[in-house]
């Protein structure tokens, strides 16, 4: 495996995010001023999301082998919206330790995503101590031969010329970029 380092992830970010180009609607950008649409990066964006739709049945059969573990949520399925998201996501739900009868209405305490744009996923935590995140990595895995995890360290920096869907310039980091602002659904 390669080790993974911050100048290759800004590498993957800046081949499908244009740099200093906020993602507004075309009415609120000036006449000459560039559109985020128009861009080259943005035009990557959307073949990587393109890609995911044709292979989305390896994410589904995945999926569903996880779904009869636990109690899961795909979040990948507005990427048959004809959006531009750079990953597949779900989410998985842990009970409370509250009541007697767990229920959905719980938490999501994990959630896991597959890069489109890379070979990475990543697996975000509320880290409750129990065999989850080792089981879902293990799955991503055997799936996606060759996929790496992001540490943290890496991960949660800042990209500062960046804007994207859900994220102003400023505010989106290497994990939102490569797994889309489904990354902050769950809080650690």
């Amino acid at each position: 495996m390669m080790v993974i380092n911050r100048s290759d992830l800004l590498d993957v970010v800046y081949r499908f995010y244009p740099r200093g180009v906020h993602n507004f609607e075309r009415r609120h950008v000036s006449p000459g001023e560039p559109f985020y649409d128009d861009t080259e990066e943005h035009r990557r964006l959307v073949e990587a999301a393109d890609r995911g739709r044709a292979e989305y049945p390896t994410w589904k059969a995945m999926i569903r082998r996880l779904g009869d573990r636990y109690s899961l949520q795909n979040e990948s399925l507005h990427l048959f919206t004809g959006g531009s998201v750079p990953a597949y996501s779900a989410r998985i739900y842990r009970p409370r330790d509250v009541g007697p009868v767990p229920s959905l209405s719980d938490r999501a305490s994990l959630s896991f995503h597959v890069s489109l744009l890379g070979p990475y996923y990543g697996i975000h935590s509320r880290g409750e101590p129990d065999e989850i995140p080792a089981a879902i990595a293990e799955e991503i895995e055997a799936t996606y031969p060759g996929y790496q995890t992001i540490p943290p360290e890496l991960g949660n920096e800042v990209v500062p010329d960046v804007a994207m869907d859900g994220a102003l310039m400023g505010e989106a980091t290497i994990y939102v970029c490569l797994f889309s602002n489904v990354w902050t659904w769950v809080d650690p």
